[in-house]
């Protein structure tokens, strides 16, 4: 039986991947930030871990109970926990930048290190991102959320690379819209760290707002959150894992365009998709 780590287990794709994995056979150690939700995946017969990304202390002590609890024994890992900082990028503070990166890139990197002698030890595994299509394109006011994908996307590529003459393989996922409460929690924090009514942009935050307050899919080809767990199917069981795998039209759809339209004319289409959304 393979253990697997699998971060943001609270809901969403976390939770999906959990469940399908652990009835896939896998010894699955299922991780959240909140306590309400360990108990809750505690109460669901799941193994957890409580595990805040953006602490320091909490991934140390995480991953230190993981080997106590596995015999340092472990086949993958699945990074998934994030959050989405909506707002444009001017009206960002450093702290909030700071704490985008802290949970989205940070927290994964410092997991990744720790968790490297133990895939060493056996010279095999996976380390699986769930990166997103904003990982390859970007959209406004979601520069926050962009980056901290784009950094996603240079870590995996590079670690893909450095890691080439083993057999630990390196895998992102990168999702387009799929059904979570991802919305829910970009318009906490857009709330949060942007003073709307001082904003220039304030007009289009308007139409944002009401993007994120919808129930139910607000984008087209909006999936179920089953379509990322066969790809972490595929990239947990396959000898030969694919370095990249897309998920929804809009991922494949823009993968193209950014591969074949010059600069400017992707920039209007994106700006058109933008406009779209916040009218």
């Amino acid at each position: 039986m393979r253990n697997v780590l699998i971060t943001g287990c609270s809901s969403g794709i976390g939770y999906c991947v959990a469940k399908g994995l652990r009835e896939r056979g896998y010894q699955v150690f299922a991780s959240a930030r909140k306590d309400e939700d360990v108990e809750r995946l505690e109460g669901e017969g799941f193994k957890t871990l409580k595990l805040d990304l953006a602490d320091p202390e909490s991934v140390q002590d995480a991953v230190y109970e993981l080997m106590l609890r596995t015999n340092s024994e472990l086949y993958a890992v699945f990074h998934n926990g994030a959050y989405g900082q909506a707002g444009a990028l001017e009206d960002l503070s450093r702290e909030a930048m700071e704490k985008q990166f802290a949970a989205n890139v940070f927290g994964w990197h410092q997991l990744t290190v720790m968790l490297m002698p133990i895939l060493r030890q056996r010279n095999e595994g996976r380390i699986i991102y769930n990166s997103s299509l904003l990982g390859y394109v970007a959209l406004p006011f979601r520069g926050a959320y962009n980056a901290s994908k784009y950094a996603v996307e240079g870590m995996a590529d590079t670690l893909r690379l450095e890691l080439a003459d083993t057999d630990i393989k390196v895998c992102l996922i990168e999702p387009g819209p799929i059904e979570s409460r991802f919305r829910a929690n970009a318009l906490q924090s857009l709330k949060e760290q942007v003073n709307i009514d001082q904003s220039v942009h304030r007009l289009k935050y308007q139409g944002a707002i009401r993007r994120l307050e919808k129930v139910g899919p607000a984008a087209p080809f909006t999936l179920p959150p089953e379509a990322v767990l066969e790809k972490v199917i595929h990239a947990l069981e396959s000898p030969h894992p694919r370095a990249r795998y897309r998920v929804t039209v809009p991922a494949h759809l823009f993968w193209i365009l950014r591969r074949l339209l010059p600069t400017g004319w992707l920039d209007k289409v994106l700006l058109r998709i933008s406009n779209q959304e916040n009218q």
